[in-house]
């Protein structure tokens, strides 16, 4: 063989090893960092430079296809499914074994990035564990499915035993014992999860003297999630929780135990303004939802009198 052919073969060994771009679908849309597009110019980086050297030692290994001990925001780490509950038509909890009996080592309200596979087509998306922060042994997530969603496709055909793949925590918003006077949080739907474990958290420390007024947007009364623990949440003496249904319109319907904290249509405006008035100390908002709903909310929140630094939106 020539030298010219050798140098031949040599570089398309090298082509070979070339990172990958990722397709459109493999960003979660989150805003994470870094994002699978940051790892991509990162290893393309590393790529380079091992070419350029003809060192292939500077070249990464393989991901590792297994748990190691600690979360990590730039690589997927395998998880088993250790149980699956369907709350409604469409929304299941799924339970996540965590090696060792550890702790995820998440703050309130971070969520992770899950990686699945349909058709050979790689998707991303981000979930917020609606578990403990200091859960043992344990990560439990809420996942809404969509008749024309890839990764609904990916999670209907979850199994318990199954391995998944997640890495993460990614998120700006750090919980701080009493660092508030009364959160005020607006859910829509699935919105609920980062709002969970930031709840429980004061609920969970004797010390956090945090007024908490939870306001939870759902459908139907059916589809309101974890109705017992919002229940159990909502006999704490600094816990109000509210719901407005957009498909409801006879409270005779309802327990009587919603009736009072039940409103119908859309949170809007003046209910906006009536929950801030009515907040027991000065609040900070919390709000999560789809993007329109979260747009809403801000500009309501604007109107009601709250400054751009005294609400939060995931």
């Amino acid at each position: 063989m020539t030298d010219e052919n050798e140098e031949n073969d040599d570089e398309g060994a090298w082509l070979q090893l070339r990172p990958v771009e990722p397709l459109p679908s493999q960003c979660c849309g989150s805003g994470c960092s870094p994002c699978v597009f940051d790892l991509y110019h990162r290893e393309l980086a590393r790529w380079e430079a091992a070419r350029a050297s003809k060192d292939r030692s500077l070249l990464n290994g393989e991901e590792p296809q297994s748990c190691p001990s600690r979360l990590s925001p730039e690589t997927f780490l395998a998880f088993r499914i250790s149980a699956m509950d369907r709350l409604t038509e469409d929304t299941y909890r799924v339970r996540f074994a965590v090696p060792r009996n550890s702790q995820l080592g998440l703050r309130p309200g971070q969520h992770l990035i899950l990686r699945g596979k349909v058709d050979d087509l790689e998707i991303q998306r981000a979930y917020t564990p609606i578990s403990p922060a200091n859960a043992e042994g344990y990560f439990e997530v809420l996942i809404k499915c969509y008749e024309t969603g890839l990764m609904s496709r990916y999670v209907k055909s979850w199994s318990t035993g199954d391995t998944t793949f997640w890495r993460g925590p990614f998120g700006d918003f750090f919980y701080k014992p009493n660092q508030h006077g009364e959160l005020l949080m607006l859910a829509s739907g699935t919105g609920l999860a980062p709002m969970v474990p930031v709840l429980q958290s004061i609920t969970d420390n004797a010390e956090d003297e945090t007024f908490v007024t939870l306001v939870g947007c759902f459908k139907t009364f059916e589809g309101i999630y974890l109705k017992t623990f919002l229940q159990e949440q909502a006999r704490f003496w600094n816990v109000r929780t509210f719901f407005v249904l957009s498909q409801e319109n006879s409270l005779e319907k309802l327990p009587w135990s919603y009736r009072e904290k039940t409103r119908f249509g859309r949170l809007a405006q003046d209910l906006i303004e009536e929950l801030v008035s009515s907040c027991r100390r000065k609040p900070f908002a919390l709000v999560c939802g789809s993007a329109e709903f979260t747009k809403d909310m801000a500009r309501c929140l604007l109107c009601a009198g709250l400054a751009e630094d005294s609400y939060f939106l995931f």
